[in-house]
Order: C-alpha cells, then structure tokens, then sequence
C-alpha cells in the first residue's frame, strides 16, 4: 500500500515563497514520474509540475520560472519550492506519484496554500 503524506502548506503574502513536501511509504520505486497539481475552489484539478526519474521536468506556463520541483528517491520525496507568489496561486495542491509501468497513480491528501494580495 502507497501513502503520501504532504507538508508545507500555508498562508503567505504575494512575493513570498513556501516550500512544499511529500513523503511516500510503501513500494516506491525510483522510476517512477513524480508531480505536483492543484485545484481552486470552482476549478479542475490542474498539472503543477512533474519530474521524472531522470530529472526531466515539465510546469505548467502559469507557473514557470516561479516555481520548481526536484526529488529525493532516496527518501522517497518530492518537493515543489515556490516563489514569488501570485494570489492566483491559491489553490489545494496535490502530490502525485505515477507507476508509469501500470499508468497507476497515488495522491496525497492535499495541503492549503493560501496567497494574499
């Protein structure tokens, strides 16, 4: 059984930074793709970032150059850092690990980020 246990959210100001975790437990292996996605209130669950076990990364526009994503296979964790934080931002995000062998994927329970103008 695959848990992910998310830290790291919060309230923070427009401009601020915060950094997000998450912790996996059980059978991980490390080529598995990693990611981040989030959901607004009224909105879809959207795509974050990704990274895969050899580091390739992916953001979304919205996000760029704002925000990165790296992992730790050794712990078994994915980190998204996030600067320069726009309201926009505001949203419940995800972590997502991905067994691209079966195409299964496991989330976290979701962690608050709150912006403020």
């Amino acid at each position: 059984q695959v848990q992910l246990v998310e830290s790291g959210g919060g309230l923070d100001q427009a401009g601020g930074s915060l950094r997000l975790s998450c912790a996996a437990s059980g059978s991980i292996f490390s080529w598995w793709t990693m990611g981040w996605y989030r959901q607004a209130p009224g909105k879809q669950r959207e795509l974050v970032a990704t990274i895969t076990s050899g580091g390739s990364t992916n953001y979304a526009d919205s996000v760029k150059g704002r925000f990165t994503i790296s992992r730790d296979n050794a712990r078994n964790t994915v980190y998204l850092q996030m600067n320069s934080l726009k309201p926009e931002d505001t949203a419940v995000y995800y972590c997502n690990f991905r067994n691209i062998g079966t195409m299964k994927d496991y989330w976290g329970q979701g962690t608050q980020v709150t912006v403020s103008s």
